[in-house]
Order: C-alpha cells, then sequence, then structure tokens
C-alpha cells in the first residue's frame, strides 16, 4: 500500500515541496522559472484532488491528465506515425495520397510495384485487352440526363462533387468546390442545407438537393412550399432536382442543427428563424406513399420548368423500393434519375450504430436497383448515380461496371480542397477550415487555390479512367460490363462479377413466374400505395 502511494503521489509531492523549499530563494533569476512551474503544476494537482469527474485525476493528480492529453492528440499519431499506407480509417493514407497529388496537379505515379496483396481475398481489379483502345478524349465522358417526362435534360460529367451542405462546409468551401466545378463542367450538389450565396458566386452547375426539411422552400410549420420552390428551382444555374429520401451515413435518422450553431446566414439561406433549433426529420411530411412519391416528382418537375427531378437513397428494405418500381408503373410517372448512397459513405457526423450497422452497402444497393429498372423494361428511361467512397478512376470504373451511369464524391472533393481527415467536421474546429463557420478557421482555405485542386483532381481522375478504358479495349465508359471486373475470391479462385452475381434479364419481373427468386419474393411483398410489406 505504501509504494502505491508513493508512485501514485510522489510528483505531486516533489512539486509541492519543491515550491515550498523555493520560494525563500526566488531571488535568484535563475530559479524563478522553476518555482512558478511548480507552483502551477501544484495547483492542477490540488484541482486533480478536488475534482470529481475523472478517476484516474483523482488518484494520479496531475500525472493523470497525461492520459487525457495523448488520448485527445491519438488520431493525429495514429494518422501520422502508426497508421501503414492501406489501413483505411476511414480513407487509406494511399488513397489521400492519391487525390492530394491529382488535387495539385503533380504525377501519381508509384515505382517498384504494388503495396497491395493480390493473392489475399478481396482483391480486384479490371481485365485489361491485348489490342488496347485508342484514348478517349475525357471530356467526352458525359450521361445525358432527362427521360421522355422531362423538358430541360442536363448532361452530366461522369464524376460530380456529391451532397454537402452550407453549414456543414464553410462558405470558402463552398466557394472553391462551386469554382472548380465551374471551370471543370461537372455539377456540385447542394446537399440539403439549400442553395447558399456561396452556391451561386462563381456560376456553377448546381444539383438542389431536397431534404426532408425543405430548407429553401419551406412554410412556417416547415411543410413544403411550392412558390419559394419555383423561385429557386428556376434559377438557370440549378440544372437538376435531387430529393433526398436517405443517405449513407445515417439512413432513416433525422438530425438537428442546434440553435446556438444557427447562424443568421444559414438561418437565411434555410429559410428558418434564429433562436430556434433547425429541425430535419427523419421523414418527408410531402408525402407518405410510393404513389404519393411519383406524384410528388412529377409536381417538382413541373414546378421547376421541366428539369430532370430524381430521388437519393441508401437501400434498407427491398420491398421498399419494388413498391416505388410498382408506384411508377401504376402512375406512369417516372423520376428521371435515381443515386444510389452506400452506407459506407457519409461526410456527416452520424451515431456509431448507423455509421457501422444500417444501411446496405454501395454495390449491394446499386445491383438492386440496376436489376429492378431492367427487369421493369425502364433502366433507358432513368438514369442512375452512385455516391460512396469513391475517390479513384477504380472507383468509378467499379460502380460503372455493374450499372451506374456517373459517380459522386463528396469526401475525395473534400480531400482536394485541403481535408486532411482529422473527423472533426462535427465540432466546428476543423484545422483547415473546410467543416467549420468559425471565420478565422475558414480564413486559412485559400479560394482561387482550392478550387484549381478541385479542377485538377477532376480532370486528372477523369484521364485517369481513359487510361484505364484504354488499356481494357473501351473507347468509352458506357461499355464497361461486368465481365471487366474481377475479384479474388479465395488464394486460388478469382471471378468475374457477371458471374459472382445474378443479374437480371429485360422484362422478367413482368413475367409470371420470376426466376431470381429474391427478386420474386421481394417482388410479392412490395406495394405501390405502402412503404409497409405486403403479407405473402
Amino acid at each position: 500500500m505504501s509504494v502505491s502511494l508513493l508512485s501514485r503521489y510522489a510528483f505531486f509531492s516533489c512539486c509541492l515541496l519543491f515550491t515550498l523549499f523555493s520560494l525563500p530563494f526566488v531571488h535568484y533569476e535563475w530559479l524563478w522559472p522553476f518555482t512558478l512551474a511548480a507552483a502551477a503544476l501544484t495547483l492542477l494537482g490540488v484541482f486533480d484532488l478536488l475534482q470529481t469527474r475523472h478517476a484516474v485525476r483523482r488518484n494520479y493528480p496531475i500525472l493523470g491528465n497525461i492520459r487525457y492529453l495523448v488520448e485527445s492528440i491519438r488520431p493525429e499519431i495514429r494518422q501520422y506515425l502508426l497508421e501503414s499506407d492501406r489501413e483505411q480509417l476511414p480513407f487509406s493514407r494511399a488513397q489521400r495520397s492519391l487525390v492530394y497529388a491529382r488535387a495539385k496537379n503533380e504525377g501519381a505515379d508509384k515505382p517498384f510495384g504494388t503495396l497491395i496483396d493480390v493473392y489475399q481475398p478481396g482483391f480486384e481489379f479490371i481485365s485489361h485487352s491485348m489490342r488496347p483502345a485508342p484514348l478517349s478524349d475525357p471530356a467526352g465522358f458525359r450521361v445525358e440526363i432527362g427521360g421522355p417526362q422531362c423538358a430541360q435534360p442536363y448532361s452530366a460529367s461522369l464524376f460530380n462533387v456529391s451532397a454537402m451542405s452550407f453549414g456543414a462546409l464553410s462558405a470558402n468551401a463552398i466557394r472553391a468546390l462551386n469554382q472548380g466545378a465551374q471551370r471543370g463542367d461537372f455539377y456540385h450538389d447542394t446537399g440539403e442545407g439549400s442553395i447558399s450565396p456561396y452556391h451561386l458566386e462563381h456560376g456553377g452547375a448546381l444539383v438542389w438537393e431536397l431534404g426532408s426539411g425543405y430548407f429553401g422552400c419551406r412554410d412556417a410549420t416547415g411543410g413544403f412550399d411550392a412558390e419559394r420552390f419555383a423561385d429557386q428551382a428556376r434559377n438557370p444555374q440549378v440544372k437538376m432536382i435531387e430529393i433526398k429520401l436517405s443517405q449513407g451515413a445515417k439512413p432513416g435518422h433525422g438530425g438537428i442543427l442546434p440553435k446556438h450553431k444557427v447562424t443568421p446566414e444559414i438561418a437565411a439561406t434555410r429559410g428558418v428563424p434564429l433562436g430556434q433549433d433547425c429541425v430535419s426529420p427523419s421523414r418527408h411530411s410531402a408525402f407518405s406513399t410510393p404513389i404519393e412519391l411519383m406524384r410528388f416528382i412529377a409536381r417538382l418537375r413541373e414546378l421547376s420548368g421541366g428539369k430532370p427531378v430524381g430521388f437519393k437513397f441508401c437501400l434498407g428494405h427491398p420491398w421498399e423500393f419494388m413498391g416505388i418500381a410498382k408506384a411508377m408503373l401504376e402512375t406512369g410517372i417516372l423520376p428521371d434519375f435515381i443515386v444510389v448512397d452506400g452506407k459506407e459513405g457519409g461526410t456527416g457526423a452520424a451515431p456509431l450504430e448507423f455509421t457501422d450497422h444500417i444501411g446496405v452497402p454501395l454495390r449491394e444497393g446499386l445491383l438492386f436497383v440496376h436489376n429492378v429498372l431492367v427487369g421493369l423494361n425502364l433502366r433507358d428511361k432513368i438514369k442512375i448515380g452512385a455516391s460512396g467512397k469513391l475517390v479513384s478512376a477504380f472507383d468509378i470504373a467499379s460502380v460503372l461496371a455493374i450499372g451506374a451511369d456517373w459517380a459522386n464524391s463528396a469526401r475525395g472533393f473534400m480531400f482536394a480542397i485541403g481535408c486532411i481527415q482529422s473527423q472533426s467536421c462535427h465540432t466546428n474546429r476543423c484545422p483547415t477550415g473546410v467543416a467549420t463557420q468559425d471565420a478565422l478557421r475558414q480564413r486559412a482555405l485559400v479560394v482561387p487555390d482550392k478550387a484549381d485542386r478541385v479542377f485538377h483532381f477532376h480532370r486528372n481522375t477523369m484521364k485517369a479512367l481513359a487510361e484505364m478504358l484504354a488499356s481494357a479495349g473501351l473507347e468509352h465508359p458506357s461499355q464497361l460490363r461486368p465481365h471487366h471486373l474481377v475479384r479474388r475470391v479465395s488464394d486460388t479462385e478469382i471471378r468475374l462479377f457477371s458471374q459472382l452475381h445474378v443479374f437480371l434479364q429485360p422484362g422478367e419481373l413482368l413475367e409470371p413466374e420470376i426466376k431470381a427468386a429474391f427478386y420474386g419474393r421481394m417482388w410479392q411483398m412490395a406495394r405501390a400505395d405502402s412503404f409497409e410489406a405486403q403479407p405473402v
């Protein structure tokens, strides 16, 4: 017991005794700094003994604070000193370095071979051709979005800025992203926080995301306001309207921006009052069934002047999306596009249980949506976007091969404007000025420089995609198919994605008997008049 007490209080006792015995000799100039430091530590030790919140500090005065200091800098120590190049937390150093290099317009080539264990199950690659195709101009890698019911189709790049709101991101971050998008001719999704003045400053193409809070087009009670929507949606800079049903980070979960974080700027942008919490409900109030969703889509298309209208979601219950598909058939109303968000996506903070254990990963969700539309003969009328941890040309190619028409990236473009993955987005203390409303912190983000990086990251990634396609013997991304993507499934076996997954035939879901058992059962459970499952 005495040894334990000595080890616990020895440093505190030494500081106290040094302070007491050195006080009479402070006239020696060399001594008083040490006396002052010992006195400060002694006061800290007394405070540690008296406080009741931390047991470690009560038992180990002064020294116990080291534990909390080390814990506070653990992410930085791990990221910069201990993390391996391929350890994804959530993005690996290799992924971040690739984005940084391309954003700075530097060479991203690596010598001496791959660091990946190509014999590890899960390794993926694109098979190449012995007769590579001529290199295509990536400027031609675009997709026309807008079905037969759309009057103003939009030609989108195959790689765009995914949804991130003003409020979550700083004003300078929004400016840099939009200016880069304008230069590179790709779109910038506003996120559900509505269209801020910073989105409009540089004229980049916008996709207006409409969340359950209807920010920017809400009435006094938080419901949808058609007149306010039409005023904003008809802005020539707004190219498409995207209804957010759910997001990869926290599908099925609402959100609250506390009133102390609702600045006058954010209140004006979102159309919410100052001095009150800004609430994003977990569900929409403008519709409650798949049929009502289709009618809401038609209404938004009319109010916007015929612009493409679609929705974004992270797949959950499969029968719910099939219910939406049944509503398409019943009403004859089609969305112009669907963006599938994977559970691995997420710039916003979310409860750990949602981040880790809610929602379907991107590829499975994407493949399901693609198959349902193919099975209903609707695939050629509805375009599909994909978002969720996509930063490289291979990431883009892999989702295009299994059904996507284009890809979006949020965190990739955050890295391009300086994000260092400090994971402090929700604290308002972002060290690089990307995800903060602190005016001094966001001053560090110099808009012209970061806009250049956004432009270069997009351009160089598209160039890398063109080179990958040429090596596979392809001239355009639309030629990618599941048999071009290969995965190692064991130490001794690799398989094409066309062998790994079920791919429905056109019109298969319209047949009296559906061969794919899972799809057949989900189709039976789906209802156009409700998101509830039909008993079977």
